[in-house]
């Protein structure tokens, strides 16, 4: 099997696949992705993309909307540039082929929480799915792009460390798990892109894939980059309760057209999001959070209740096709009855520290997508931002690399299994898994305190003594990786969250209740 190429991309998500794409015409392109193509994050997008494309809006409307929404920590760069690059992004996909929903012969824009516009351009309830098909078509058409499934990111490969040579350092490539046939290799190139997305899983409830295991972010911080904000999680409100619906989120578009929260039928049915802000149903994401947590907590409940059975059967099949038919799979007839939510972690708003074209603190060696922290959130992602970041600083780092005259790669040494053995008990792995996520939900969750966080941090390091004893004894597995990933992403989101002594965006510590004056980063040097 090659293993050098001209750039390495670790990801098949939106942001992977789109430099990918843009890079292919000028360099030979690895995409790695530890499961199949479309098992990420990406993939299960329903609301859209966010682009200033309708009369009446405006570049300055939706770049206020974002630093509104990340309460006041925004890079005003980096938002200025997305907001830009988003009506040509949305164009490129057009020009792939992906079949967004229109009416009259125009993009159907719809309205998601904090956007002051409808600017969401969307394929029915199914974004990402229909972006994800298009891309994913055209990569696995394109000769110069590589495609290895079911390898896993083991650890980044760094000239000082792997390859003998002085500083200062950089990225020569990554060791990577064939889980196929069950061997590290080293794979080597002139530029490594992260886009392993985020990190999601660190928590009981999530809306994420299984997939979401903060892999580029943990092994960025141990390659010596710094990271940011990782302590603004933002908490997706609106997740369907069901025990047979993993992971199924309700789009914030359901909000958007006109969806209301209310307590269930024991509680009166009432409306309750008025009471929290006045911008009831479409307020950010964080707001709309807290207020549920608020009333299940409140009131002992275990999830609220989403109604739109007021609009049409028609307008639902139209908008919202996939949640209606999940639903019905499950029993539950949205154009008769309310939804059953609960709030879950959704986005990892922090990340590896980036500057406008993807660079890292090591030269070589790029971040993109949910791994990144490109100022562009702040304290709390606006929706349908994430998708649109990902494309714009896709083509930003393809730029780049292409401007960047190919360096040398010299031998790395291969990965060393002498002194390992196969793990005795795969049973510490699940336990210590699921000991992670629960008290990660408990500690450092929507609401937190200097006391759970506190508790958090102590839990942590008990876990990490022991996985790296694990890690250093034993050949490595998927499952072993992904776990040392997460206990590394949650050390991190816990000193963060230690640092703001602040509530601010989707971080709230009741310990530090009110606002301070001047909005800062936190930010973590290795």
């Amino acid at each position: 099997m090659e293993s050098h190429f001209d750039v390495l991309i670790i990801g098949s998500g939106l942001a992977g696949l789109s430099a990918a794409l843009h890079l292919a015409p000028t360099h030979r392109v690895a995409v790695l992705t530890k499961r199949g193509m479309t098992d990420g994050a990406s993939n299960w997008a329903q609301g859209g993309i966010a682009a200033v494309l309708a009369e009446g809006d405006s570049l300055e409307d939706h770049e206020r909307d974002t630093h509104v929404a990340g309460a006041g920590l925004c890079d005003i760069d980096a938002t200025r540039a997305t907001v830009a690059g988003a009506p040509d992004a949305i164009r490129w996909l057009q020009d792939l082929g992906v079949p967004f929903s229109e009416e009259d012969g125009e993009l159907h824009l719809t309205r998601e929480g904090g956007h002051s516009a409808r600017r969401v351009v969307h394929a029915a309830d199914a974004t990402g799915a229909a972006v994800m098909a298009s891309l994913v078509e055209r990569v696995r058409a394109t000769p110069s792009i590589t495609v290895l499934e079911h390898h896993t990111l083991v650890d980044l490969i760094l000239s000082d460390k792997h390859a003998d040579l002085p500083s200062p350092r950089r990225c020569l490539g990554a060791y990577a798990l064939d889980e196929v046939n069950d061997r590290v290799i080293a794979f080597t190139a002139s530029h490594t892109v992260l886009a392993t997305g985020g990190a999601g899983k660190v928590y009981l409830y999530t809306s994420n894939p299984d997939t979401a295991t903060g892999d580029g972010i943990a092994a960025a911080w141990r390659a010596g980059c710094r990271v940011a904000n990782l302590e603004f999680i933002q908490f997706h409100p609106t997740c369907l309760y069901h025990p047979h619906a993993k992971s199924f989120l309700i789009s914030e578009a359901v909000r958007g057209e006109g969806g209301l929260l209310k307590l269930p039928p024991a509680h009166g049915s009432r409306r309750f999001m008025p009471e929290h802000d006045e911008r009831a149903e479409l307020a950010p994401r964080d707001v709309v959070a807290r207020a549920i947590d608020a009333e299940m907590k409140k009131h002992g409940l275990d999830c609220v209740h989403l109604d739109i059975s007021h609009q049409p059967p028609e307008f639902l099949q139209e908008h919202f096709p996939n949640i209606l038919a999940r639903c019905a799979e499950l029993g539950i007839d949205i154009t008769r009855e309310p939804i059953p939510v609960v709030p879950a972690a959704h986005y990892t708003c922090g990340g590896v520290v980036s500057d406008l074209a993807g660079r890292t603190d090591v030269a070589q060696l790029y971040v993109l997508g949910e791994t990144a922290n490109t100022g562009l959130h702040g304290a709390n992602r606006l929706a349908s931002n994430s998708l649109v970041e990902c494309m714009v600083f896709a083509q930003a780092a393809a730029a780049a690399i292409r401007e960047t005259a190919p360096s040398s790669t010299p031998n790395v040494r291969p990965w060393d299994e002498s002194r390992v053995t196969d793990p005795d008990e795969r049973v510490v792995i699940s336990h210590n898994w699921d000991e992670l996520r629960r008290f990660m939900w408990d500690y450092v969750g929507i609401v937190r305190t200097d006391k759970r966080l506190e508790r958090a941090a102590n839990r942590i390091a008990l876990l990490q003594s022991e996985i790296q004893a694990f890690y250093a004894q034993f050949r490595v597995s998927r499952d072993l990786l992904e776990l040392r990933n997460l206990v590394q992403v949650a050390e991190l989101i816990v000193r963060c969250a230690q640092q703001r002594h602040e509530s601010r965006g989707l971080h709230f510590n009741r310990d530090w209740p009110d606002l301070s004056p001047q909005a800062l980063p936190t930010v973590l040097q290795p």
